[in-house]
């Protein structure tokens, strides 16, 4: 009994430094990039010199960075946006009819965001190249809808799959009209779908690089100013505002929780 006791604790114990071990790889080099944001060391080396707030001074006045910023928030947003309008009638489709060759479409549906970002921006780019339209954000909006739409597709049309659809025959026998019924009795019920997949797809679209690459234009977004300042080293003013993205991303994970819990009850 005592041997079963101690191999019980030697494989608890085995398992929690492996877990430990995996959160350790995975958030470290975030701990050290907040860490370094407050160093007031102007190169990112150890040993930590001092505490100071002025990289964030200098991150949220620096001009260019700001605009790469806002370009990035309007992309990622427009791209929840186009998502979302070509992602729920797709799953409602997929859904609700049958129809010839609708096994082929769920698959063309998924390829976009099973190929690498490299070969969806080459595609998209020769596309906009035949049809000689110039690259701009509107572009880059357009790239990322068509590579992250299926998310909103794959999540939504799950939900469906597990929606009582006779909760809406209950609203029609109850003289609802069609729209009322969706926004009554089957938009609350598909909220969480719609959420979870509109914040990874505004995530995703935050931080996008290869298509981002092929598609912009004159317009930087914040991963593509990253990337270029990186090049030359990395400096205090990136990890300031690598740590204002993670606050944010915090920020917006517990509001999702909440939605979520909400909906629950």
């Amino acid at each position: 009994m005592s041997g079963r006791r101690l191999s019980l604790d030697f494989w608890n114990t085995a398992l929690g430094l492996a877990a430990f071990s995996a959160f350790s790889f995975l958030y470290l080099p975030i701990i050290t990039l907040i860490v370094f944001s407050f160093n007031s060391n102007n190169v990112t080396k150890l040993p930590l010199t001092g505490w100071t707030l002025d990289w964030y001074t200098k991150a949220l006045t620096n001009h260019d960075l700001l605009t790469a910023l806002w370009n990035s928030v309007v992309v990622a947003s427009s791209t929840v946006v186009v998502c979302l309008l070509i992602g729920i009638p797709t799953a409602f489709t997929l859904d609700r009819f049958e129809f010839v060759g609708k096994n082929l479409f769920r698959r063309l549906v998924l390829l976009p965001i099973t190929l690498p970002g490299i070969i969806t921006g080459v595609s998209i780019l020769s596309f906009f190249s035949m049809l000689k339209i110039p690259l701009s954000l509107w572009t880059v909006i357009i790239g990322h809808g068509t590579a992250f739409t299926a998310i909103v597709v794959t999540s939504l049309f799950a939900r469906l799959q597990r929606f009582d659809r006779r909760m809406e025959e209950a609203s029609a026998d109850a003289g609802a009209r069609p729209w009322q019924t969706f926004l009554f009795i089957t938009l609350p019920n598909i909220r969480t779908a719609l959420i979870g997949s509109a914040l990874i797809c505004f995530t995703l679209s935050f931080d996008e690089i290869p298509v981002t690459f092929f598609l912009t234009g004159r317009d930087n977004t914040l991963p593509m100013y990253i990337w270029s300042v990186v090049r030359r080293g990395i400096t205090p003013e990136i990890n300031a505002i690598g740590t204002i993205i993670v606050v944010a991303s915090i920020a917006i994970l517990f509001f999702s929780i909440l939605l979520v819990n909400e909906d629950k009850k």
